[in-house]
């Protein structure tokens, strides 16, 4: 089904429609949720919350955005607000000015004159069982989870929902420009600490 045909289907009441729906990204908004908040269970009282959240606000839906962009819009609100009030404290780094947080990139890299002088080191080398072990996804988990809230949410949404830079930009109501510039931040900041944990 097209948005339309499903937004048509939801707003008739159609469940088959809407259990397709939960189908389709139940799975992508449970990792996304677990990305703010510290539990898989409140994770899934995020998502629930989002689905309700839907279901009443489908009759409102203007169309502006893509369906999976509204449903992931109010899934952020949601699971920013539920670790916002389950969090007692903030993480210093969180305090400080997006544009502040220092070089994306460690200025050793680079040579007298700009140019790069020390690559990053191949992964191809490194086997795929260790790429894809509990421990390096936890290692990405945990980087993601350090970033500062803007860069998580710009990564959040283009890495593991899959939004394109347009889509990221509506949903978080910011440039297209500074969306780039967030999701280089953040991609740096996490392959910075995969370097450490794959070398």
């Amino acid at each position: 089904m097209d948005d339309q045909a499903t937004i048509a289907a939801l707003r008739a009441g159609d469940e088959a429609a809407f259990a397709d729906l939960v189908r389709r990204y139940q799975p992508l908004m449970l990792r996304v949720a677990r990305q703010y908040v510290k539990t898989p269970a409140a994770a899934e009282e995020v998502v629930q919350e989002t689905w309700l959240g839907v279901l009443n606000g489908i009759d409102r839906f203007e169309g502006r955005s893509s369906l999976k962009t509204w449903i992931f819009r109010i899934l952020m609100n949601q699971a920013k607000t539920r670790g916002v009030r389950d969090q007692r404290s903030t993480p210093f780094a969180s305090l400080g000015a997006e544009d502040g947080d220092g070089p994306a990139v460690d200025p050793s890299r680079f040579d007298d004159e700009g140019w790069w002088n020390a690559y990053p080191r191949a992964w191809s080398a490194v086997p795929a069982e260790r790429l894809e072990s509990k421990e390096t996804i936890a290692t990405v988990r945990d980087a993601i989870a350090e970033l500062p809230p803007r860069q998580r949410e710009v990564i959040v949404l283009r890495d593991l929902v899959g939004l394109d830079g347009p889509e990221v930009s509506e949903a978080l109501e910011i440039s297209e420009g500074n969306q780039r510039v967030l999701l280089h931040r953040a991609r740096a900041k996490v392959r910075a600490v995969l370097e450490g944990e794959l070398t």
